[in-house]
């Protein structure tokens, strides 16, 4: 089976609260339940796990949708946090394996393996890139810049506006009790409109 794989840890995890990083690791666990809700073409499954004290994996069924849920993650971690925890984000697709209980820590195959690897290999600088090269490594570096900068209320509107079929700006602002002025700004200063354009070329061409 196809997965995109995603791993990651987080920055400097050693100077976090040991509070914080769980806070941390429950705001991945519950995002990565949500995007099992998602409204996509298909059913989506995320498979989350924590690895060790400051590691953490999932694994999307779904491996077109992979740039979607990094940036969906990383949205969700920085609007909950008053103090950033920034994580790394590794992705890899490829074949794979989860056992029945779909515990990522226990599957395996080249998509776990290259996803692993990548993590151990990135740059002080990049929080997140793709194993795959070309294209698909250039799209998660250029969207890591972009994420790198986002503010809590920028995560916020990302939050609503990343997930497949999204509401409109006037629902995310009545949900969020700001003008749509405000989600249009906030959605144009995260960079939504690239990644947005980004997104949706990678999950037309598929896996």
């Amino acid at each position: 089976m196809r997965f995109a794989v995603l791993t990651g840890d987080f920055v400097d995890s050693t100077d976090l609260a040991p509070a914080t990083l769980d806070a941390a690791m429950a705001e991945l666990a519950s995002a990565a339940a949500d995007v099992a809700g998602w409204r996509a073409e298909a059913p989506v499954a995320a498979h989350f796990a924590r690895r060790g004290g400051d590691g953490w994996q999932v694994a999307l069924d779904r491996p077109a949708l992979w740039l979607r849920v990094s940036l969906y993650l990383r949205a969700r971690l920085r609007q909950a946090a008053r103090e950033s925890a920034p994580t790394r984000i590794a992705i890899a697709t490829g074949q794979g394996t989860l056992p029945d209980d779909n515990d990522p820590n226990a599957a395996h195959g080249a998509a776990f393996t290259a996803s692993g690897r990548l993590l151990e290999a990135l740059p002080a600088a990049l929080l997140m890139s793709h194993a795959g090269g070309g294209a698909e490594t250039a799209a998660a570096v250029l969207a890591d810049t972009l994420s790198q900068g986002w503010t809590r209320t920028q995560a916020r509107t990302l939050c609503a506006l990343l997930p497949p079929a999204p509401p409109t700006h006037a629902e995310v602002a009545e949900r969020l009790g700001v003008s749509r002025q405000a989600v249009d700004q906030s959605a144009r200063a995260a960079g939504l409109p690239a990644l947005m354009a980004a997104m949706n070329a990678i999950e037309e061409a598929g896996p």
